[in-house]
């Protein structure tokens, strides 16, 4: 029952909340290396046996019936930890990908977790009795199906450490909501931020890490380069220099070379990318 269905973004497209860029299962994963991430948000589940996943300095084993969500452009490469390993995957996008994401609360790079008879377990055979009907996954009604996917991910997921978990986002939220709004702000870094939560820088970079797995910096330049994304697309005629000033980068210069280092590709070559996923 291996599948893999690729969709193509149209103009319209881009303008959804949520896009789903591709899906599939694998009866027998093979060994996989992204040096440069996937360069958009990347969820990945085991439905049988085992596999190593490594994400920067993060190493955990995906078991059955446990998953991971990774946002774009983290270096990860996973491999079968025993003779089988299935698994099943969802990349998406979006304009609003990323402050859904938040909205719902679902950590990024940590082990989730369900129960076998939650319908997670099973959403690899929906998908592809969907996939064998040819059913139609672009537009509205990939979107939907992406919303609906996250949803049940926070109905039927949870962590390990869960205590941890939701204490230190808990803690976090309030941050998390003015980041959304502050980002672009050249003064914004830990001491900032620490202001804002009144705790000790330290204290800021620990919650981050038990709740993300990254630091809090790593934290605001994805987020930085994922408004960047949805400005390069939305908005065309808006140039690399006035992008990277509503971003909160230096200047254009640094915001090539961070956008450089973290997709792979330059932001116009990112664009143009995109164009031509069109025809």
């Amino acid at each position: 029952m291996d599948y893999r269905k690729f969709f193509l973004i149209t103009e319209t497209d881009r303008k959804l909340p949520l896009i789903m860029d591709t899906v599939g299962f694998e009866n027998e994963q093979q060994p996989t290396l992204r040096e440069e991430g996937f360069p958009c948000f990347h969820w990945l589940q085991t439905t049988q046996g085992s596999g190593d996943i490594q994400m920067g300095n993060i190493t955990v084993k995906l078991n059955e019936n446990q998953g991971i969500l990774m946002p774009a452009s983290i270096r990860h490469e996973y491999r079968a930890s025993g003779s089988v390993w299935s698994t099943w995957y969802l990349t998406f996008d979006g304009v609003l990908a990323s402050s859904i994401v938040h909205a719902l609360e679902l950590p990024l790079m940590t082990l989730l977790s369900w129960g076998p008879d939650t319908p997670l377990a099973s959403i690899h055979e929906d998908f592809y009795e969907k996939y064998r009907y040819s059913y139609d996954f672009t537009g509205m009604n990939g979107s939907l199906e992406v919303y609906q996917f996250l949803t049940l991910l926070k109905k039927h997921g949870y962590v390990n450490r869960a205590a941890s978990f939701s204490q230190s986002h808990q803690r976090l939220l309030p941050l998390l909501i003015r980041l959304e709004e502050c980002y672009a702000q050249s003064d914004v870094g830990l001491s900032w931020m620490s202001d804002l939560l009144c705790v000790s820088p330290q204290h800021v970079n620990n919650l981050f890490r038990k709740a993300f797995g990254i630091s809090p910096y790593q934290y605001l330049l994805h987020l930085r380069l994922q408004k960047s994304k949805e400005i390069l697309i939305a908005e065309p005629h808006s140039t690399v220099k006035q992008i990277a000033e509503a971003t909160g980068f230096l200047d254009a210069s640094h915001f090539i070379s961070t956008f450089r280092k973290s997709v792979g590709m330059t932001p116009d070559f990112f664009r143009n990318r995109y164009k031509e996923r069109d025809y």
